[in-house]
């Protein structure tokens, strides 16, 4: 199972963590991944969603 969002696509970043005499090592941010179950083309169907494409989904529905 990778870590990526199904819907927007967002990965996982890399970068460094600095401390305080700014020595770098690498590091990695994850996406916050949320097992959801959605309809897609009138079936439910469990896709594994990033909250922030979660959040906006929800936002989206009620307008309609």
């Amino acid at each position: 199972m990778s870590k990526v969002c199904e819907i927007t696509g967002k990965r996982p970043l890399s970068g460094n963590n600095r401390s305080h005499s700014l020595r770098a090592t690498r590091r990695k941010w994850n996406v916050n991944l949320q097992n959801v179950t959605l309809m897609v083309d009138g079936k439910p169907k469990k896709v594994r969603v990033s909250a922030r494409a979660l959040k906006t989904l929800k936002a989206k529905s009620r307008l309609a």
